[in-house]
């Protein structure tokens, strides 16, 4: 309770100061990471929840519906890496700004990335809706699982760009400090999401029974409900506000700036999913039973390394915010405790994992077979997800701190390098099966990992702030 108590203390006394100089730059909002964290926490479980609600209620029309939207799942999910670049460059751009206390900067720099990202998702949709069936066909799918795909593809796919603009709305609005408001809204977003499924894949209340065509019209309903909210809700609580003529002034500048940080992420995230989808086409050869498999052991798994996500984010934004206010040694510290919690958690969520795993997949499918595939790669998780924490948290602090070119280079020689190669070697040539991708998957997760604990020791990053010291550094609290 007093922890709690010290920081509204803070907090208020920031608020005060703010008013206390008329015309200055307004002190930045005190974080600390439990106070981001937790809506984090809460605003990822609930995104997860969504795809967890898709995969257990498709698995109410078969295997293959579920096979065939995990297999455009890997498609969407590879797109919406790539509108994260502008995303994912400004947030750190802005909180850079944002501790610099240079506000009207961080608003247009803003303005300028909705625009980038609203282009952007315009041209990937328009893809999906004319090649999108070319894709598909290089997968390997075939009859009812190919019919599937192609029905989720083009509509989902067509409508992606909405995802293009809540990426950019909600990191901004987290940037901001506001995690608490974002958790809210994806609540909502949840909440609609799963009535549509309910709706329109089994044809409730009169609703037309529209199957896995269902399930994407409910997730284009409830991305274009959260865009709206989402839009109102960061006018409100920017200290400056975004003018519409920021929304066209592509400041040269700040677009370099921008991408400077962007373009390594999403390359970065691009790689590694273009790595899960190479995994995922060596599974095809495997069988249904395997691909079935595949996907909800990764649906389960994606719940033990969901604080370490929450954590990443959040040490991102005070890390951020400390170095565009010249506070690197706060910077370093609070990375390596927030790196000691994410592995810790991480490890106790796998093991409960393990003890319940059979019971966890029996959720999703009845079929013995699956179940103790799923079951005995869920077990190696427990490899996986340790390595795994370090990068979550690391490579995001690498971000903030404007040293993303490194995370890339390392990036590229693990995943491509080694992973895939190992995991051919596992697969094909050891007959380890869908065994094999997990283990592959574990030797990066710690080869990259231990080699970023070190990036983040040597303190390298220290000289990659994108921002000038023209202004005095203001006092924030390190968390």
């Amino acid at each position: 309770m007093r922890l709690l108590k010290k920081e509204r203390d803070g907090t208020h006394r920031a608020m005060e100061s703010a008013v206390a100089v008329p015309g200055a730059a307004p002190e930045p909002r005190e974080l600390r990471l439990f106070q981001l964290t937790w809506p984090l926490f809460l605003e990822i479980l609930l995104f997860m929840l969504m795809g967890t609600a898709d995969t257990l209620m498709l698995s109410g029309i078969s295997d293959e519906a579920v096979s065939a939207v995990g297999v455009v799942n890997q498609y969407l999910s590879l797109c919406i890496l790539i509108m994260e670049m502008v995303s994912n460059g400004a947030s750190v751009v802005v909180a850079q700004y944002l501790g610099a206390r240079r506000n009207a900067e961080a608003a247009r720099i803003s303005a300028l990335a909705i625009t980038l990202n609203l282009l952007l998702g315009v041209t990937v949709s328009a893809a999906f809706l004319l090649f999108g069936n070319a894709l598909l066909a290089r997968m390997n799918l075939t009859g009812q699982v190919m019919e599937y795909a192609r029905t989720y593809l083009s509509i989902a796919g067509g409508c992606i760009f909405l995802q293009a603009l809540i990426n950019v709305f909600a990191s901004l609005l987290r940037t901001y400090g506001f995690t608490k408001e974002s958790m809210f809204v994806s609540l909502g977003m949840n909440a609609v999401h799963i009535l549509g499924n309910a709706l329109l894949i089994f044809g409730l209340l009169g609703a037309p029974k529209l199957g896995v065509a269902g399930a994407a019209v409910s997730t284009v309903v409830s991305r274009s409900t959260a865009l709206l909210v989402f839009v109102w809700m960061l006018y409100r609580v920017m200290g400056v506000k975004m003018v519409a003529r920021d929304d066209v002034a592509f400041s040269k500048e700040y677009i370099l700036k921008i991408l400077k940080i962007g373009i390594p992420s999403a390359v970065e995230q691009l790689t590694y999913h273009s790595c899960q989808t190479v995994f995922l086409f060596y599974v095809t050869f495997l069988g249904p039973t395997a691909l079935a498999s595949r996907q909800y052991a990764m649906s389960i798994s994606q719940y033990v390394f969901l604080f370490s996500i929450a954590v990443g984010v959040g040490t991102s934004i005070i890390v951020g915010r400390l170095v565009g206010a010249r506070r690197t040694e706060d910077a370093y510290r609070r990375v390596l405790e927030s790196l000691k919690w994410s592995v810790a958690i991480t490890v106790a969520v796998d093991v409960l994992a393990i003890l319940f795993r059979k019971p966890l997949v029996g959720l999703f499918t009845p079929h013995a077979d699956v179940i103790e595939l799923t079951s005995r790669v869920i077990v190696l998780g427990l490899l996986l997800e340790t390595g795994r924490s370090f990068n979550l948290v690391l490579v995001n602090a690498l971000r903030a701190a404007g040293d993303a070119p490194f995370t890339v280079y390392m990036g590229f020689t693990s995943m491509v390098c080694l992973s895939l190669s190992l995991g051919y070697v596992f697969v094909f040539k050891l007959n380890l099966g869908l065994a094999g991708v997990w283990l592959a998957v574990a030797v990066d997760e710690w080869t990259r990992g231990i080699t970023f604990w070190f990036r983040w020791r040597s303190r390298a990053w220290q000289s990659k702030s994108l921002v000038s010291a023209a202004e005095p550094p203001p006092t924030l609290a390190a968390g």
